[in-house]
């Protein structure tokens, strides 16, 4: 019996699905990801953030990727990804999104609350992997120590 029509079946299915779903990450993984994250802070938070910033230690998976912020002061501390030359060493209270939301202000207000809190800030954001315009996405946002870490999803 020939294997070909099962294979072609198969190509047939996993064609179905879509290359974005192939390409970013989920809702599950992020927060998977910040679980992981607030771990590595809390163990050592030094190599935490090199880890991030060098997308090390499975710290950048397709577009997902952790940041973490001061506290005290919302200064970028651990930006991950390919825009962390951008972002690193600036207040997050200045970002502000392509619909003019100020969600880079939502992240810090974020960042006030207690510790192993879980926030959600919702703003647009291009794509790292696609270069694309701004589209949805979603921040998960935890307290840890005097940082705040989070990892986001493209909805």
């Amino acid at each position: 019996m020939s294997r070909l029509p099962i294979l072609g079946a198969m190509f047939l299915l996993l064609g179905g699905c879509s290359e974005q779903s192939l390409e970013s990450g989920t809702a599950d993984e992020a927060r998977s990801m910040l679980t992981r994250a607030v771990a590595a802070v809390r163990a050592d938070q030094d190599a935490a953030i090199n880890a991030f910033n060098q997308g090390e230690d499975g710290f950048l998976d397709r577009d997902l990727y952790p940041f973490c912020i001061r506290a005290s002061d919302g200064m970028i501390v651990a930006q991950g990804g390919p825009l962390s030359d951008v972002y690193l060493g600036r207040n997050i209270r200045e970002l502000t999104d392509a619909a003019g939301k100020e969600y880079g202000e939502e992240m810090f207000q974020a960042a006030q609350k207690a510790e192993g809190e879980i926030s959600e800030v919702s703003y647009m954001f291009p794509r790292p992997i696609e270069n694309s315009d701004p589209v949805d996405k979603i921040s998960f946002i935890q307290r840890v120590g005097d940082l705040a870490c989070g990892v986001g999803y493209y909805r």
